[in-house]
């Protein structure tokens, strides 16, 4: 065998639902059998008694806002943003935001996430951490213009030289996508050069879209559509675009939705946190549209841990509809590892254990209190025992990011002061 090949001995492979070993060559997933020769491999890792099923995919963050983590709790998004968080943004740098970056990437890996799609500021600056931490991302700058037609030509250059720069990087794993903030920050001829600019350079769109009462009431109050429709109107939706949380939809706006087969990001810790609402997720799901989930930034969460939000979003959909079999435990895993991948185009290469695909896998461990008795469905213990630091082993693109739950490319304690020293400087800037 050549070299960097790791065998994965057996582990209860979710879903094969059996116990199998799994070899790693380079990058891809090579074999999965009963048994698999261990003669010439670089690295074995004893999985016995632990799950294994692909990397998660968190659809939608804002990774550098680790930074900002507990800043401005207990408030509505208008005032979280206008009063607390845009004024803390003002004072950010690459510098912060590189930082802010490599303690989310901690986070991720800690708690089982290979890849993130990231929408802010200082995007070139986050690729560089993201090629530090070895996990994959799909990037965009989050462009506002406010109707501002030199800052709209500035925005659209900004993320043009992202994707010029970035794209492909890191060994092919980082993604660059076009990153209009909303259809309430960026007008609506920078929604129409965003949406020509995508066709041309096969890009993908991240959005958000629809997240709260007041965004609805503002957005139907100037355009006399709601914001699903006056996006379909000027013919800015399409399978490329990715909208983060839309949470309150119409029937007519799910109709558009499918239609037009947009991906959507649930985020459903952050909208609860700040009384956003609740999206209609079984129902999308029952129209066959594709939902992922995502955190949101940890200012608004406030952690990273994909584990507890697709606990969170199961819950939210049983209780608000007062169906308890809506949105099981194989679909929420379902919306952090196939669906994710569909949502942001690359299920070609991750989002499930398959032969031929990227090795993006993680490892969960059942010898742990709130995983014992082992239960007969995995999945569930998945989804409503586990929580992210029962991920034992993170694993991207081939190469062991943690392993016996300790990091094995980043120096989390150089990275936890660099990151206090920051807020600390952000906080007297103000």
């Amino acid at each position: 065998m050549s070299d960097n090949t790791i065998l994965i001995k057996d582990a209860f492979i979710l879903n094969r639902q059996k116990i199998q070993s799994l070899l790693i060559k380079n990058d891809l997933i090579c074999e999965i059998s009963d048994e698999i020769d261990e003669s010439g491999v670089d690295k074995i890792i004893d999985a016995k008694g632990k799950i294994l099923l692909p990397g998660f995919i968190n659809t939608h963050t804002h990774l550098s806002m680790t930074l900002f983590r507990g800043l401005a709790d207990d408030l509505s998004l208008d005032s979280w943003l206008n009063d607390h968080i845009w004024p803390m943004e003002a004072n950010l740098n690459g510098e912060y935001c590189y930082i802010g970056a490599l303690l989310g990437a901690v986070e991720l890996i800690k708690s089982g996430t290979t890849t993130f799609s990231d929408m802010y500021f200082y995007m070139e600056d986050v690729a560089r951490a993201v090629d530090e931490a070895g996990i994959r991302a799909v990037l965009s700058y989050g462009m506002i213009d406010f109707g501002d037609a030199e800052k709209r030509e500035a925005e659209i250059k900004e993320n043009l030289t992202l994707f010029e720069n970035c794209n492909g990087m890191a060994d092919g794993r980082i993604k660059v996508f076009f990153g209009p903030h909303s259809p309430y920050t960026a007008s609506e001829e920078l929604l129409i050069k965003v949406r020509e600019l995508a066709d041309e350079y096969n890009m993908g769109i991240h959005i958000h879209v629809s997240e709260t009462q007041k965004e609805i009431n503002d957005i139907s109050a100037e355009k006399g559509l709601r914001p699903f429709e006056y996006l379909d109107k000027i013919g800015f939706l399409g399978p490329d675009v990715v909208a983060a949380h839309s949470v309150w939809l119409s029937d007519e706006e799910i109709e558009i939705i499918k239609k037009n087969d947009v991906k959507i990001s649930h985020n459903p810790c952050s909208n609860m946190k700040l009384a956003s609402g609740i999206a209609p997720v079984s129902k999308l799901i029952e129209n066959d549209i594709c939902v992922s989930i995502g955190t949101d930034g940890a200012s608004s969460n406030n952690n990273l841990d994909l584990i507890e939000e697709l606990k969170t979003a199961s819950l939210l959909q049983k209780v608000s509809t007062l169906d308890p079999k809506v949105l099981t435990s194989d679909e929420a895993i379902e919306m952090a590892t196939i669906k994710g991948a569909e949502a942001l185009g690359i299920d070609d290469e991750v989002g499930s254990i398959e032969v031929g695909k990227k090795a993006d896998i993680i490892l969960i461990d059942t010898d742990s209190a709130n995983m014992v008795p082992d239960s007969t469905n995995l999945s569930s213990n998945i989804i409503y025992s586990a929580n992210g630091s029962n991920v034992d082993t993170t694993i991207c693109n081939g190469k062991i990011l943690m392993e016996n739950k300790k990091l094995t490319v980043l120096d989390e304690q150089a990275i936890y002061d660099k990151a206090r020293q920051a807020i600390k400087e952000l906080k007297e800037a103000i």
